[in-house]
């Protein structure tokens, strides 16, 4: 017999016993609900941890002289000792496709004191018209006002104005290590108080205006040490990042190396990694156990069906024609189970994702790998995971079916159908 009438008859027969059906479908829908659902939460977590890590302050992608990582020194700025043209290296960057901002940054170790506290800090000199296109960490301030540019002024963060025991509009003596090799020194202002829950950020960082700090490192306006990038999608940095080191944007041909934040985040790779491996775990779980729920209905469906199978083998069915009987069955089951799991997740997905399950009341803020983790519970869309669990439930559904469909080629004709 062909496949065709073998696989009517497997649909057929999922009505036999409605209620165990359904209760079996529901059960094999739930599952799938529950693997995708929870791969959702998963990729809603570390696209969180990602967002915030690199957009608080680090960017997406950075760019740095080929020599300024891991040593960070003063000297190592874009350009060398001559610099570049700022303004156009930072338009050429931005004409990319996928770029949404680039600001430009200098660093250097220091120290801050009021009275008799002092504290070593890093300064950071960056752009404060540019900075809203790359970070949050603007948008994190608390009280007072952004530093102007052309000002001697500061935003620093809360934990590091409660160790100076200092508020907004406080004189603060800044020293530095200076470009020329003499030790800078300035009274700055704190302009404003910033607070992103990240104790590193917060208690270590005194950002000021790039002209100011440049000033104070004796650095000419065309040497920086970092352009740091925004992008639309975190996952397409390493694209985007060869892409701009193989156009060559930056002006004059002067070598910029483009680090894509999984370069220097590793962390957050590495738990990305160990989250989608992990879901692999919960698939086999929660399928494992289901394979027991497929399996006796399949087996209540077959001792029912005795009298129908023998009197098939009776008139020249196969075995091999049984068996593609009860894996038909058990097919149609997967494949009711999958729809019915589908109408069941996408609306918890969409609805948990425009309205995610706030825990925020229950355990508070907390810091993860260098990132500021918030417990809201946002799933993201996992699209590979549902044609994984998919495939993972037909599996599942035939496996199950396996020694069901052996047992029933094993019925007896003339015995079954003389009722012995």
């Amino acid at each position: 017999m062909a496949a065709g009438p073998w696989w009517r008859i497997g649909w057929r027969n999922l009505g036999r016993n409605r209620r165990r059906t359904i209760l079996t479908a529901t059960g094999l829908a739930f599952g799938y609900w529950a693997v995708v659902v929870i791969a959702g939460m998963a990729d809603g977590i570390v696209a969180d941890m990602v967002r915030t890590a690199t957009g608080i302050l680090s960017g997406q992608i950075q760019a740095h002289a080929p020599a300024y990582l891991p040593d960070r020194t003063l000297y190592e700025t874009i350009g060398g000792n001559e610099g570049t043209d700022v303004p156009a290296l930072l338009a050429a960057i931005e004409r990319e496709p996928g770029v949404l901002g680039a600001a430009p940054r200098v660093y250097a170790g220091g120290l801050v004191s009021s009275g008799a506290t002092t504290v070593g800090v890093l300064l950071v000199g960056a752009d404060p018209a540019r900075e809203d296109s790359v970070s949050r960490l603007t948008a994190a301030l608390v009280e007072g006002h952004l530093p102007a540019p052309g000002t001697r002024e500061l935003l620093i963060g809360s934990e590091l104005a409660r160790q100076l025991n200092v508020r907004v509009g406080t004189e603060l003596v800044v020293v530095a290590p200076a470009a020329d090799g003499s030790l800078a020194n300035d009274l700055f202002t704190v302009a404003g108080l910033y607070r992103t829950g990240i104790a590193e950020l917060d208690g270590s960082y005194a950002v000021g205006p790039l002209d100011a700090i440049q000033a104070l490192l004796v650095l000419d306006p065309g040497r920086v040490h970092e352009i740091a990038i925004r992008i639309a999608d975190p996952w397409t940095a390493p694209a985007i990042a060869d892409s701009l080191g193989t156009r060559g944007v930056t002006p004059a041909g002067v070598p910029v190396a483009f680090r894509p934040w999984t370069t220097f985040r590793p962390e957050l790779v590495d738990y990305a990694n160990l989250s989608a491996g992990s879901m692999w775990i919960v698939v086999v779980i929660v399928f494992l156990m289901a394979i027991f729920g497929v399996a006796n209905t399949l087996l209540m469906t077959t001792f029912e069906r005795r009298r129908e199978f023998a009197l098939l083998l009776a008139l020249g069915a196969t075995p091999r024609g049984i068996v593609r009987a009860v894996l038909a069955e058990a097919a149609a089951l997967g494949i009711l189970s999958i729809v019915l799991g589908v109408v069941i997740t996408v609306p918890v997905l969409i609805w948990w994702h425009y309205d995610p399950i706030d825990l925020g009341r229950l355990f508070g803020d907390f810091t993860m790998a260098g990132a500021l983790v918030r417990p809201v519970l946002r799933t993201d869309y996992p699209v590979t995971m549902f044609f994984y669990a998919a495939g993972a439930l037909l599996l599942t559904a035939l496996l199950a079916a396996l020694y069901p469909a052996f047992r029933a080629t094993r019925v007896p004709p003339a015995d079954t159908l003389a009722g012995r």
